[in-house]
């Protein structure tokens, strides 16, 4: 039997994280000249492209629908981690820091996500196919997480401004982590089924995927996915004083840095489910981009709450009225995509408008 092929230890995905860690403690608490951050930007995208390589590979081993909410619970724990550190520093302008993150990260995953893996895959393979019935639930966990967490505190008068008061916001932190208990066993447990693909007559495909690591190389894989998790979640604390300034320099509103921050932390689910899409696994794409919006809003809103305890100041959550149109669009245009269980590049370039539209008026509003 021919020996298993041996993990590239010297190969960019594996230097790029160490270099990431090393760059991370030689520019930790130190004003940064311009060279300094255009070279923190550099390394970030690198190590966030080596995050996706060893999400991948970690994927391999242990299969759908496993391996996409491996990546969806990593890139949320670097969202979490931004958000968090960015509020503790921020003051009272990162008060919606959280509500703008979130709502960017739904309306990426949903819109730009997907739009982008309808579009490649109906561009490359004609009419794609999809398992409904996983998707419809996966969409419906999204769209009532994000009335819980997002609409709601614009309603409630308990607490003057779009914020809930503490006992609301312990249940909506207890609802939305229970929600994605719910959905993790449902997608990985009791009905995983509903999330493999399917064939014109509804019968699961056969895993085509490439052969599975060894499970040595799954674990070094999943260490060098720990490392680059933690170096660029230090790399971006670090640029995120440029983020902010490029921003305020742009004449953007405030918001636009939770933008900023959802399209950084989402490029590993994005490129992933490209891949998938030209692949023929569109599937694979919507579990990526429904499972990273549950992940974003399931994990992050509780761990918000939590740090409420010694965050000083409001924590606004609620939507305006501009951002709620939108949202309410695109659960309407996204339950007309996913419930035939077929599309073709129509649907994938209508939630890409929509997604170019919530761009427009995140920069103009």
């Amino acid at each position: 039997m021919a020996a298993a092929p041996r993990f590239p230890l010297l190969h960019w995905t594996t230097i790029t994280p160490v270099l990431g860690m090393v760059l991370l403690a030689l520019t930790w608490g130190r004003d940064l000249g311009g060279l300094l951050v255009a070279l923190v930007a550099l390394v970030l995208a690198a190590t966030v492209l080596a995050a996706v390589h060893h999400a991948e590979v970690v994927a391999l081993r242990v299969g759908e629908p496993f391996g996409s909410l491996v990546l969806a619970v990593a890139v949320t724990i670097i969202e979490v981690a931004l958000i968090v550190t960015l509020m503790v520093s921020g003051g009272p302008e990162a008060s919606s820091l959280a509500r703008d993150t979130v709502f960017a990260a739904v309306m990426i995953t949903t819109n730009g996500i997907v739009g982008i893996a309808l579009l490649l895959g109906a561009l490359k393979h004609h009419t794609i196919l999809f398992n409904a019935e996983g998707s419809g639930g996966a969409l419906a966990t999204v769209m009532t997480l994000a009335t819980l967490t997002l609409v709601l505190p614009t309603f409630t008068t308990t607490t003057p401004g779009p914020e809930f008061s503490g006992p609301q916001l312990a249940f909506a932190a207890f609802a939305s982590l229970g929600l994605y208990a719910l959905f993790v066993f449902t997608q990985t447990v009791r009905h995983r089924d509903f999330f493999l693909p399917v064939d014109e007559d509804g019968v699961i495909k056969a895993d085509e995927h490439a052969e599975a690591p060894s499970g040595k190389a799954a674990l070094i894989s999943l260490g060098f996915l720990l490392l680059a998790l933690v170096a660029v979640v230090g790399l971006a604390k670090i640029e995120s004083p440029a983020i902010e300034a490029g921003v305020r320099a742009a004449g953007f509103p405030q918001s636009f840095v939770g933008v900023v921050i959802a399209l950084l932390v989402l490029l590993p689910e994005t490129i992933a489910a490209a891949r998938a899409a030209l692949r023929d696994r569109i599937q694979t794409s919507l579990n990526l981009g429904y499972g990273s919006a549950i992940a974003s809003i399931g994990l992050t809103i509780p761990t918000i709450a939590l740090a409420t305890i010694w965050l000083d100041g409001p924590l606004m959550l609620g939507l305006g009225s501009t951002q709620m149109i939108l949202l309410l669009l695109t659960v309407l245009v996204s339950v007309l995509t996913v419930v035939p269980g077929r599309a073709t590049r129509l649907q994938g370039g209508v939630h890409l408008v929509l997604l170019a539209a919530f761009l427009f008026l995140a920069v103009n509003p």
